[in-house]
C-alpha cells in the first residue's frame, strides 16, 4: 500500500473533498497528482460518496487507474475545453459567427459521360498510390441489429456482408491498378479500419474466421479508438457511472479520432517512404459508396485536391450536412462540412433572406456530404505535423427544458472526421465531387421502426431502402450499358415504400468500373423485373441474353464464360416478413422481406477455358 504526505500548500484544495483526504494514506505521489488535477478543475464531487481507509480500496486504486488512462489525452485540456462549448451551447452561440457562406468550387460529374469515364481510368491508376480508412466504431442496434454494422448483409441475395464487399472492391481496385502501372510494380493498398472497445475484438474475428475475404492479412491495420469522459452539467462535472461509484461514466469521442490515431500509428510515414499519395476515408454501411470512388480518386488527381469530399445533390433544408465555403470578416476561410440545422439561420443571417433554398437545378447550390473523404498524403502528414491529429471538438447536450440548466443525461466532447479542413490555411484545394444519389449514396442508419415514420419522399436510410439501392444502380447501370431492364414496381416493405427492381449484383471484379462493365455486354439483352441476377466470377459475358427468372454464375478467372439465349423459369419470389418476428433471423427482419428460392439455373464454371450457357 501506498503512504504519502501532502504539502501543506495544497491542503486547502483537499480539504474540498474531505473522503478523498482521508484516503490520501493509499495514494501514490502520481496518484495524488492526479487528484490535484480534478479538484483544480472542479472535480471534488467526484469524491462525495467514498468510503473510509480500508474500505474498497481496490476500487479507490482502480479509479485512479482509469483517470490516468483519461489523462492521457490531457484530462485538464478537456475539461477546460467542456466549460467554454457548454457555455457556449447554453448561451445559442453561432460558431460561424463572423462568417459568410458562400458555393465553393468542385466538381459534379454525370454518370456514363465521357468525363465521368475519364475519371474513372485515372482513378484506377492512382488506387495503387492509395489507402484506405473505414471507420467502423459502432453497432448496429439503431438498425435493430445486435451484431457489428460492418457483419451485416449488403445485399440478401448473395449474402455478402458490407466488410466482404468493401475489401473485394478495394482488391479489384488493386488489381486493375496494376495493370495499368507504367512501371510493373505490385503493391498492396493498405487498408485500415477504426474499431472501439465495442466492436474491435468482433471485426478481428470476422475477418480471420473469413481468412480476411481474400486479403492478405499484413495489408489489413485495426486501430482501437478510446471513449473520453462524460459530463454531468453546465459546468463539465464528471458523471460517475451509474452501478459503480468508483469508475467515471466515458462514451465514445466521435469518428474524428481516426485522425489522431493515423498521426500516432506511424503509418502515415511508412506509407509515405512506400510512394503513397492518397488517403481515402469511409464509413461503414454505405453499400454503393465504391461505385463513386474510381471517378472521385480521378477528380482529386487531375484537380489536385489536397481534401476532396464526396457529396450528393441535396435539396434545401433536407437533413444531410452542405458542404459550404466559409469566409470570416478577417480574411479566413475554408471549405466544410455545415449542418443542416446551421446552414440555413447562417445564410438568412448572411444576407440571404430565404435561406436554404433549391436553384435552378431543383436542388440547393450546397452539395449534401456523405462522410467520405480523399485526403492528399503529403500535405494531411504536414498538417498532423502541427495538430498531432486533434479536430476541433463540439458538444452537443440534450437539455431537459428551455432553461437549458440540465441534462436529459450525460453528454460528452465530440469530433468528426470531416471537420479535418477546419484548421488547414486558405491556401489549401479543398473541393469535392458530386455524383448522384443512385449511384453513390445509399446508408443503412435507421431501424424499420424510426425508418416508417419518414416524411414520404424523404430518404428512408434503413437495411430495406439501402438493398433496393443497390438493385437500382445495377440496374441502372447495365440500362446505361445497354441492357433492357424492366422498370421496377412499387412495394411496402416495414412500412416503406420502395422500388423493386430486379435483383442484380455482381462481385466487384467483373466490372469496378463502367468502361469494364461495358465490355461485358453485347447485343441485344433484356432483364425482367422479376428477374434475379447474381455473377460471381470475372470473366461473365452477357450477349443477346433474355432473363425472364434467377441466374447465377459462378466462375474460376480461368474460365470464360457467356452467357446468352432465353433463360425462364419461376425464379425467386419475395416474401413480406415482419420486423417485430422474432422467429426471423434479425438481419432478414429488419429489411421486411426474404427470397423464396422456387427455381434458378445456377451454372459453376470451375475448369479453365471457354464456355458458353448457349450449349
Amino acid at each position: 500500500m501506498a503512504s504519502s504526505t501532502v504539502d501543506s500548500s495544497v491542503s486547502d484544495l483537499f480539504s474540498s473533498a474531505p473522503a478523498l483526504q482521508s484516503n490520501l494514506g493509499i495514494l501514490s505521489p502520481d496518484q495524488i497528482e492526479l487528484a490535484k488535477i480534478l479538484l483544480e478543475n472542479g472535480q471534488s464531487h467526484l469524491f462525495l460518496h467514498w468510503s473510509e481507509p480500508g474500505v474498497c480500496d481496490n476500487e479507490k486504486l482502480g479509479f485512479f487507474d482509469q483517470v490516468l488512462f483519461l489523462d492521457l489525452w490531457g484530462l485538464a485540456a478537456y475539461i477546460k475545453t467542456a466549460k467554454e462549448l457548454l457555455a457556449d451551447s447554453k448561451l445559442g452561440k453561432n460558431p460561424y459567427d463572423g462568417f459568410s457562406p458562400s458555393v465553393p468550387s468542385g466538381e459534379n460529374l454525370t454518370f456514363g459521360d465521357e468525363n465521368f469515364i475519364e475519371m474513372e481510368k485515372r482513378g484506377v491508376v492512382e488506387a495503387r498510390k492509395a489507402a484506405f480508412v473505414l471507420v467502423a466504431g459502432g453497432l448496429g442496434e439503431r438498425l435493430g441489429y445486435n451484431g457489428i454494422k460492418v457483419a451485416l448483409p449488403r445485399e440478401t441475395t448473395t449474402g455478402t456482408c458490407f466488410l466482404q464487399h468493401y475489401i473485394e472492391s478495394i482488391l479489384a481496385l488493386q488489381e486493375a491498378s496494376h495493370k495499368v502501372a507504367s512501371d510493373g510494380s505490385q503493391t498492396d493498398i493498405p487498408f485500415i479500419i477504426m474499431t472501439s472497445d465495442d466492436t474491435h475484438s468482433r471485426t478481428q474475428d470476422l475477418l480471420e474466421l473469413n481468412s480476411y475475404f481474400g486479403m492478405k492479412s499484413t495489408q489489413v491495420h485495426l486501430l482501437k479508438q478510446e471513449k473520453v469522459a462524460c459530463l454531468d452539467d453546465n459546468d463539465a462535472r464528471l458523471a460517475l457511472d451509474s452501478n459503480n461509484k468508483y469508475k467515471i461514466q466515458t462514451k465514445p469521442h466521435g469518428h474524428g479520432d481516426v485522425h489522431s490515431l493515423l498521426y500516432s500509428s506511424g503509418l502515415l510515414d511508412k506509407w509515405l517512404d512506400a510512394g503513397l499519395k492518397w488517403v481515402l476515408f469511409f464509413q461503414d454501411t454505405n453499400g454503393l459508396l465504391f461505385n463513386a470512388i474510381p471517378a472521385s480518386l480521378g477528380v482529386s488527381a487531375t484537380k489536385q485536391y489536397h481534401v476532396n469530399s464526396l457529396a450528393v445533390p441535396r435539396k434545401a433544408k433536407e437533413a444531410i450536412g452542405g458542404i459550404t465555403k466559409l469566409t470570416h470578416a478577417d480574411g479566413r476561410a475554408m471549405v466544410i462540412n455545415v449542418e443542416y440545422n446551421q446552414l440555413d439561420p447562417l445564410l438568412r443571417a448572411s444576407g440571404f433572406p430565404d435561406g436554404d433554398v433549391n436553384c435552378e437545378t431543383g436542388y440547393s447550390p450546397f452539395p449534401g456530404n456523405i462522410n467520405q473523404l480523399i485526403l492528399e498524403l503529403g500535405s494531411y502528414k504536414e498538417e498532423l505535423q502541427k495538430t498531432g491529429g486533434a479536430i476541433k471538438e463540439f458538444v452537443n447536450p440534450k437539455y431537459k427544458d428551455s432553461t437549458k440548466t440540465s441534462f436529459k443525461s450525460s453528454t460528452r466532447l465530440e469530433c468528426m472526421m470531416q471537420d479535418y479542413p477546419k484548421t488547414l490555411p486558405s491556401t489549401a484545394r479543398v473541393g469535392f465531387t458530386v455524383m448522384d444519389i443512385w449511384l453513390a449514396y445509399a446508408p443503412v442508419k435507421n431501424n424499420p421502426e424510426d425508418a416508417a415514420k419518414v416524411p414520404k419522399g424523404n430518404p428512408y436510410h434503413s437495411a430495406t431502402s439501402g438493398e433496393m439501392a443497390i438493385y437500382r444502380a445495377n440496374s441502372r447501370i447495365l440500362q446505361k450499358a445497354g441492357v433492357k431492364v424492366e422498370e421496377p414496381v412499387k412495394q411496402v416493405l416495414n412500412g416503406q415504400e420502395v422500388e423493386v427492381w430486379s435483383r442484380i449484383t455482381w462481385k466487384p471484379k467483373w466490372g469496378m468500373i463502367f468502361s469494364d462493365i461495358k465490355t461485358k455486354v453485347s447485343g441485344n439483352c433484356e432483364i425482367s423485373q422479376k428477374s434475379t441476377m447474381a455473377i460471381t466470377g470475372r470473366n461473365v459475358f452477357i450477349d443477346n441474353l433474355s432473363l425472364d427468372g434467377a441466374l447465377i454464375v459462378d466462375s474460376i478467372d480461368d474460365a470464360e464464360v457467356k452467357l446468352g439465349g432465353s433463360i425462364k423459369n419461376n425464379g425467386w419470389t419475395m416474401e413480406t416478413v415482419d420486423y417485430k418476428d422474432t422467429s426471423v433471423p434479425e438481419e432478414i427482419r429488419i429489411r421486411g422481406f426474404r427470397f423464396n428460392k422456387v427455381e434458378q439455373l445456377e451454372k459453376k464454371f470451375n475448369q479453365p477455358g471457354k464456355f458458353s450457357l448457349e450449349d
